[in-house]
């Protein structure tokens, strides 16, 4: 009974909050919007967005409105998998309980519309600019924007698609594809935003985004990754191994101020692809978007990166029906980073990921805990500063995986032995992190290599 009456009391406190704040029963405009505008259209559900529907509009939400109230109750959306009480980020997302309330309300009584409007920020190339960050473009895109501001942004988006449709045979095989994509640059670029649009979202499993400054690989573009002549080109070093990297649930990468991916004068976009087995032919022509910094960035922005290389208790092979942890570790480091955000990636099997730095101090630095794993939401989480990380400092990465059984996701029947791979039904474990250098003079020599 006393659990009852404490439920009754949360109940009419959420109730009275609502009208509390409000005066009145919740409308679209201009209560109920800026709750979906924030945590939900923004950042995913938009044209070209992570989301499988838009929620732009009156009409695209209040058809949806009892399907929202019930995923927002049960707090199953918006999604953020990583633990915020092991680490705060920047791009955190989560409803709290008013806002819960008033969704839950306005549904309640008949979802009124209301005769206020919010304007939607959009950056000039149409899709919404992230809420709660700065714009990629480093301004807002507002009314009072004037045309000369509004075409300095302009010019500085670009677009690279992929140069032809791929044709995904209905094999039902996966498939796995390098890509030449050309990007003409007649003069160095600082890139502060990097966004990944997949042609066929259904069936990129997915993306990972790679910068040649040498000119000699125009002749891979569409490889097959098991081609013998990829081997060749494979020895080539890249101005950036990894540039970005598109995974389900991923989106935007927006860098803070002051900091930028560097890409040299006549370089190319190399895309590795990774298709999930598809049972009837269909295309992909997956685009790249990059948002270019007014001036160059004070920082260079650089990837690091541990794989299945790194795990210290090898080999990393999953034995049928049991639940295996690894540990890899990369360091100690050379020198003094700040750390901008942090990647995991397993696949179906993985349950928990955890990871953090130990210094030369024994203080431990916390990076990202998931208690448990979503493959359909891998997110790059952004600190909401700049984490250091000192000299001498050692980075470990645990992961927890379920190979048995009575895992419904798993996706191998009957069970079997599980290692490293690049199909669905292999795994992975990597962790991957975009810093700077501390160093001014580091950081100076790293833009120039």
């Amino acid at each position: 009974m006393s659990a009852i009456r404490n439920a009754a009391r949360i109940a009419a406190w959420l109730l009275f909050w609502c009208n509390g704040l409000w005066g009145q029963t919740p409308a679209y405009y201009p209560h109920v919007e800026p709750i979906i505008l924030k945590n939900c259209a923004l950042p995913c559900h938009h044209a070209g967005g992570v989301g499988p529907f838009a929620l732009m509009t009156y009409e695209d939400v209040s058809k949806r409105g009892k399907f929202i109230a019930k995923v927002t109750e049960i707090r199953y959306m918006p999604p953020f998998p990583a633990d915020r009480s092991f680490q705060h980020y920047a791009n955190e997302r989560g409803l709290t309980d008013g806002e819960i309330a008033a969704i839950r309300q306005w549904v309640t009584n008949g979802m009124p519309r209301g005769n206020t409007p919010t304007p939607v920020r959009a950056t000039p190339n149409g899709r919404p600019a992230p809420s709660g960050r700065p714009s990629p473009l480093g301004r807002p895109t507002d009314e009072a924007k004037t045309a000369q501001q509004s075409d300095d942004a302009s010019r500085r988006i670009m677009h690279f698609r992929m140069t032809r449709p791929y044709a995904i045979k209905g094999d039902g095989r996966e498939d796995f594809r390098y890509f030449h994509v050309p990007m003409n640059l007649k003069e160095d670029i600082w890139v502060e935003a990097i966004e990944f649009i997949p042609g066929n979202r259904k069936r990129l499993h997915h993306s990972r985004l790679m910068i040649d400054s040498t000119g000699t690989m125009q002749v891979i573009d569409g490889i097959a990754e098991d081609d013998p002549k990829l081997r060749f080109f494979q020895q080539t070093p890249l101005a950036d191994a990894f540039l970005y990297g598109w995974v389900p649930g991923n989106d935007r990468v927006t860098f803070p101020a002051g900091t930028a991916k560097y890409i040299k004068a006549g370089s190319d976009l190399i895309l590795n692809i990774h298709y999930a087995p598809s049972p009837a032919d269909e295309t992909d022509q997956s685009e790249v978007i990059l948002y270019l910094a007014p001036k160059p960035a004070q920082h260079a922005v650089q990837t690091l990166t541990l794989t299945e290389n790194d795990i210290t208790n090898q080999p990393f092979r999953l034995a049928a029906n049991t639940k295996p942890t690894f540990f890899a570790k990369y360091g100690p480091l050379q020198q003094d980073i700040r750390l901008i955000s942090v990647l995991p990636h397993m696949h179906l099997l993985g349950k928990t990921f955890r990871a953090f730095a130990i210094t030369p101090d024994g203080e431990a630095i916390n990076l990202i805990k998931i208690d448990d794993w979503d493959y359909k939401w891998q997110l790059t989480y952004q600190f909401k500063a700049l984490l250091t990380v000192p000299k001498g400092s050692i980075i470990i990465a645990e992961g927890l995986y379920d190979n048995t059984a009575q895992n419904p996701l798993n996706p191998n029947t009957p069970v079997r032995d599980v290692g490293y791979g690049w199909n669905s039904t292999d795994e992975m474990m990597n962790l991957v992190l975009y810093y700077v250098l501390t160093s001014e003079r580091a950081a100076a020599a790293a833009a120039k290599e």
